[in-house]
């Protein structure tokens, strides 16, 4: 089945710049978008070289391979821009966005590169049919930052890809199915940067008339401040007998050129702007104070742009790195305490790429057990702010089991009858305290034993007495009685002496587990810490 084209196009230069460096091409096979950058006169240039250029694509034969096509026209466009380039060095550092459709029967061939965008409207839903190729977006991808983030990106212009003459370029290409009642929305970022999609998709509904949707989507644009140039195509899909479009329309930057006949020769783009001149522009919102002056003399400031435009793109680039840095984050530690960091733990001449985000003095590397000590040593990577927040909870945790466990085996001791007050950890007097399973002989003479000698003390632990299993997280260690006098009163009925707290004990099964790696206890560590 074979469907035909109604269309509208339009282009305004903004409330800020100066000119206008966008170029836009409908015509009943083609529709196409450019976007021109370079400062002074090399963004129009480009623009309109680039269209000047696919543009004879409109006349072709329709043939059966779409995106062959596309490629070609490209690479030829390209290489025009090589070519003057090299005939005027002065015109390094120009270039351009590209966003076209080709049309054949109900088949529509899809190219672009850059970040002017294409939309469709099928059934009362509009969605973005293009990607842009920024830095940008390449965060978004990588998630690196959300769809709302990048609305607002200070870098959001920063081009990936654009068509500048130097070397091999690769648009993306791809082939759309048409449908009767499609509309297709192609513009450049002075639209889609300005006014949000739910105000096109509000605005392509409303408007029935092609002509009618560009002048109010131009106008969004300007009521938005027009911070840059916009520059729109509405096409609607028809049938052959619905009254197609016939003429082709040009606006922008290649439609101001009109006595620069080297620029465009004879194309579709020159009979179509000899056709619309004074005409279609006024209707469409493309009528600007000085748009249809000659080229401008080359100036001064043009014959550095290619020192200043490498100057920009490194230090666009360095700036983007360091943005990129500052979406990172990770957990370490500070002192005696962890914290979570901003940025990448390196350094970069010297630089630090890292920064405190936020301490947590409560959460002590004594509390957090032997494992997460390592880990947090050794940094803990974070996908997110979100999930760095969630692995301080979980040192949290831990941090609180370990001191509740540490504060009951505490306390245990102090309580343990018959004991005169917990002794110091390691300490030859706390030795009888901190071991399960003593022989009763020996627990009896517990409070004698704190009065004898310290070499008196390290001979009853030598003694020759056969060893006792113990229980508990002491279990495995021995100790033996010394030898007692055969006349020697009976052994005492006085209670054992109660041991510490096993791991765990008093806890929840979850917090017991987590309890395990409390263990072995760091020297010195009260369950206060």
């Amino acid at each position: 089945m074979s469907l035909s084209l109604r269309f509208a196009a339009g282009s305004h230069k903004g409330m800020i710049r100066e000119g206008n460096e966008d170029s836009g091409y409908a015509g009943p096979r083609l529709l196409a978008v450019a976007d021109g950058m370079g400062g002074q006169a090399a963004g129009e240039v480009a623009s309109s070289e680039v269209l000047s250029t696919i543009v004879e694509l409109d006349e072709d034969v329709p043939g059966a391979d779409l995106l062959d096509a596309l490629r070609s026209a490209v690479d030829r466009a390209n290489d025009r821009l090589r070519v003057m380039v090299d005939d005027d060095p002065q015109l390094e550092g120009m270039g351009t966005t590209l966003t076209a459709l080709l049309w054949t029967g109900s088949r529509l061939g899809l190219a672009h590169i850059g970040d002017s965008r294409a939309y469709l409207l099928r059934d009362g839903a509009l969605e973005q049919i293009t990607q842009d190729h920024t830095w940008v977006q390449r965060l978004v991808d990588e998630g690196r930052i959300t769809e709302e983030e990048a609305d607002h990106h200070p870098q959001r212009s920063l081009l990936m890809r654009a068509l500048d003459g130097r070397g091999h370029v690769e648009p993306d290409l791809s082939v759309r199915e048409a449908r009767p009642g499609d509309r297709y929305l192609i513009c450049s970022d002075g639209l889609s940067g300005v006014v949000s999609r739910e105000t096109m998709e509000t605005t392509l509904l409303t408007y029935g008339n092609p002509n009618d949707a560009v002048q109010e989507l131009i106008q969004l644009a300007l009521r938005g401040g027009g911070p840059d140039n916009i520059t729109c195509i509405v096409a609607d899909v028809v049938d052959p007998s619905d009254q197609p479009s016939d003429s082709p329309i040009v606006v922008g930057a290649v439609a101001a050129v009109v006595d620069d006949t080297t620029t465009l020769p004879n194309t579709p783009a020159s009979r179509a702007r000899e056709l619309t001149a004074g005409e279609y522009e006024t209707e469409a919102l493309v009528s600007e104070p000085g748009s249809r002056r000659k080229p401008k003399p080359k100036s001064t400031l043009r014959k550095t742009l290619p020192i200043w435009g490498g100057v920009a793109v490194l230090v666009a680039a360095l700036g983007g790195a360091y943005y990129w840095t500052q979406t990172q984050y990770f957990v370490a530690d500070k002192g005696d305490h962890v914290a979570i960091y901003r940025g990448i733990d390196s350094k970069i001449l010297g630089i630090n790429l890292a920064s405190t985000y936020q301490s947590y003095d409560e959460v002590k590397l004594s509390l957090i057990g032997q494992p997460n000590r390592d880990a947090v040593n050794s940094t803990l990577d974070a996908t997110s702010l979100s999930d760095a927040r969630h692995t301080i909870d979980r040192l949290k945790r831990q941090a609180d089991v370990c001191r509740r466990s540490y504060s009951a085996q505490d306390m245990k001791k102090t309580e343990a009858p018959g004991n005169p007050g917990a002794q110091p950890a390691g300490s030859v007097d706390a030795f009888p305290q901190q071991v399960q399973g003593l022989p009763v002989a020996l627990q009896t003479n517990l409070p004698a034993a704190k009065h004898t000698s310290t070499t008196a003390s390290r001979s009853n632990r030598s003694s020759t007495a056969p060893p006792t299993e113990s229980g508990g997280r002491s279990k495995g260690s021995t100790t033996t009685s010394p030898t007692a006098p055969a006349s020697s009163a009976p052994p005492s009925t006085t209670p054992p002496a109660a041991t510490p707290e096993a791991p765990g004990a008093g806890l929840s099964a979850e917090e017991a587990e987590l309890a395990k790696q409390c263990y072995p206890r760091p020297a010195g560590t009260a369950g206060t810490n």
